[in-house]
């Protein structure tokens, strides 16, 4: 009989002890109070029945172990399959929300199948890390990383597990599947939005760090910058070596730039900060703008004209792509995820328009 067809329903009905208290309930429990077989159970709550049984008979089998108080023995069914269930998402550091909210989206999506996710930020922030674990391939199914951690893959990546790439270049070939953002249109909102407002004179505040993230908002706002005069001074993603190099960019001798265009919403507000202290007036003197929509945007004054990023959505996105290739079916590559130009109060017409 196909599993479709175990539909019927009797009363639950779980063994009791002589003492009266009942047994922990069993898969066998949960089938004969669903009306099915254990085999249909076992699919069911391993979320392999989509294509082999009807979501009616899924619901009846989710609702039976919901009753009975089934939780399955996550321990037996890992010898058993070769699967811990578990997925590593490493991060270059906690410094900002913006991880926070990537691990928000993979773990709901997670939660989602039935997976679950260990977040670890590498301790040297962007350099290598140990494997946090004493095997990798023991403890986990896969991993996610974001690009401004790739170095810290490298003892992980020797496990040979399943590897999805965040915001990286997708011409790397270690990876199972890639998940990017729109980086490069956020860059082109930026300098048309400058651009409109009449600014020709720029100062690139960039990211020392080495990533191809990084790379793609320089390339593409010097393409979208020809013609206009641009200076490129980098610096640490925090706030006080961006306004080390923004103060250092804006006294020094030759014309002053009308805007400052960060990688970063922390370097953003390091060039406000520098402003502040030479004398020059956001946006009046001299507009900032900044990239990721963290809640520092808002906070400081004036609120920050930045590009918001979906943070949740690629952390969801990384977490199905890594589902799909444990499935046995990687990901065609998908479209890029959109970001948003949020213009707040830190952007105005250069003072000379």
């Amino acid at each position: 009989m196909c599993a479709d067809q175990e539909s019927r329903r009797p009363e639950a009905s779980v063994t009791r002890t002589e003492a009266g208290v009942p047994p922990r309930p069993t898969s066998r429990d949960v089938a004969r109070a669903a009306g099915v077989s254990q085999a249909t159970v076992s699919l069911v709550l391993g979320e392999k029945w989509r294509g082999r049984v009807s979501a009616r008979t899924a619901e009846l089998v989710r609702d039976a172990a919901a009753e009975l108080g089934y939780r399955p023995n996550l321990a037996a069914r890992n010898l058993r399959l070769g699967s811990t269930r578990t997925a590593l998402l490493v991060v270059p550091a906690l410094t900002t929300e913006f991880f926070a909210r990537v691990y928000t989206g993979a773990a709901e999506a997670a939660g989602e199948h039935g997976f679950g996710v260990v977040l670890y930020p590498s301790p040297d922030g962007v350099g290598p890390a140990r494997d946090p674990f004493a095997s990798a391939r023991a403890a986990l199914d896969g991993v996610i990383a974001s690009s401004i951690a790739v170095d810290a893959l490298t003892s992980i990546r020797s496990s040979g597990l399943p590897l999805v790439m965040l915001d990286s270049d997708p011409a790397e070939a270690s990876a199972a599947a890639h998940v990017n953002l729109d980086i490069a249109d956020g860059m082109r909102q930026v300098t048309d939005h400058l651009l409109a407002l009449g600014h020709r004179d720029f100062l690139h505040l960039a990211s020392s760090v080495d990533s191809w993230t990084f790379d793609v908002r320089a390339e593409a706002l010097h393409k979208a910058l020809r013609g206009t005069r641009v200076r490129t001074v980098k610096a640490p993603l925090n706030v006080d070596a961006a306004r080390q190099a923004a103060e250092a960019a804006l006294s020094g001798p030759g014309p002053h730039p009308t805007a400052i265009v960060c990688d970063d919403d922390i370097m953003a507000a390091g060039a406000c900060k520098a402003a502040r202290r030479l004398g020059l007036r956001v946006p009046e003197d001299l507009s900032v703008t900044g990239f990721d929509d963290l809640a520092l945007a808002t906070a400081i004054e004036p609120e920050l004209t930045t590009v918001a990023l979906p943070a949740e959505q690629i952390g969801r996105r990384g977490m199905e792509a890594l589902l799909a290739v444990l499935d046995g079916a990687p990901p065609a590559p998908g479209p890029l995820l959109p970001v948003r130009l949020l213009v707040r109060g830190s952007t105005a017409p250069p003072p000379s328009a």
